[in-house]
C-alpha cells in the first residue's frame, strides 16, 4: 500500500515511516507544494498531512488536492481540538484527523480504518463515518441507521463519533473521557458507562444487530464484522 506523508518534521517523518515500512510504501514530502506535486503524479492509497507546513497551510493543501481531482483519503495531523476547526478541516477535503501528540499505533489503526471505509462510497460526502447500516455525519451532526434518523444528546454523539473513528479498535473508558470530555472535567468513568448504555438503547436495541460491543475489563468498540445479533426478546423490551 502506498502512503504519502506530507510533514516538515523530519524526525517525526522518519519515525512514522520506520513504524509503517513493513506494510506501507511511504513517500515523504517536506513542504505543501512538494506534497501537492507528488500527490498529483502518484497513485497513493492514503495521504497523511501535517496541518502546519512552512509554505502552505494544511487546509490549502487539502483544497488544492481535491480541486486537482486527487481522491485518496487524507488524514490530517493537528494540534487543534476545537470543534469548528475540525469541521473546517473536513470541509476542506480531509477524511479524518489525529490530534497531536498521538501514538503511532493509533495512526496505523486510523489509516486501516480509512481503507476499510472506502473513500468514494459517496463522492459528495467522503467524510461520513459508517459501520454496517449505521451512518454518522460529523458536519451536520446527524446519525442514521437503516435510513432511520437517530436523535442523540451531545455527549452520546461525541462518543459514537469517537468509536467510529476508531472502528475495530478497543477504546478504554479513560480514552473516551480524554477525547469527549473537557480536560478539567471532574466526571468519573461510570459516566461513560451510563452514556454507553443510553447510546446502545438508541443505536443498537431497536435493530437486529448490535454494533457497540464491550471488551470486558478493557472498554468498548464498534466492529461491524463481529457485532452480534440482538435477540428478539431484547428488541421487544426496548
Amino acid at each position: 500500500m502506498k502512503l504519502l506523508l506530507i510533514d516538515d518534521n523530519t524526525s517525526l517523518t522518519k519515525s512514522i515511516a520506520g513504524f509503517l515500512e513493513s506494510t506501507w510504501d511511504v513517500t515523504a514530502a517536506y513542504s505543501g507544494e512538494d506534497g501537492i506535486k507528488l500527490a498529483r503524479s502518484g497513485n497513493y492509497d492514503v495521504i497523511v498531512l501535517d496541518l502546519n507546513l512552512p509554505d502552505v497551510s494544511g487546509n490549502s493543501v487539502c483544497r488544492s488536492l481535491r480541486r486537482f481531482g486527487v481522491t485518496a483519503p487524507i488524514l490530517v495531523l493537528s494540534g487543534i481540538t476545537e470543534l469548528n476547526s475540525k469541521i473546517s478541516l473536513l470541509q476542506s477535503g480531509a477524511d479524518d484527523y489525529v490530534t497531536k501528540p498521538f501514538d503511532i499505533s493509533e495512526l496505523q489503526a486510523r489509516l486501516l480504518a480509512l481503507l476499510r471505509r472506502g473513500r468514494l462510497d459517496d463522492p459528495k460526502a467522503p467524510y461520513l463515518l459508517k459501520a454496517d447500516n449505521l451512518v454518522l455525519d460529523p458536519l451536520k451532526r446527524r446519525v442514521e441507521r437503516s435510513g432511520r434518523t437517530i436523535t442523540l444528546r451531545r455527549k452520546e454523539f461525541d462518543i459514537l463519533e469517537y468509536l467510529l473513528r476508531n472502528q475495530g479498535r478497543v477504546v478504554t473508558r479513560g480514552m473516551i473521557m480524554d477525547n469527549v470530555w473537557d480536560a478539567d472535567s471532574d466526571s468519573w468513568n461510570n459516566t461513560v458507562d451510563v452514556h454507553i448504555k443510553s447510546l446502545r438503547d438508541k443505536v443498537d436495541r431497536p435493530f437486529k444487530r448490535q454494533l457497540i460491543t464491550t471488551a470486558y475489563g478493557l472498554g468498548y468498540t464498534i466492529n461491524e464484522r463481529y457485532g452480534r445479533r440482538v435477540k428478539s426478546r431484547e428488541r421487544r423490551s426496548s
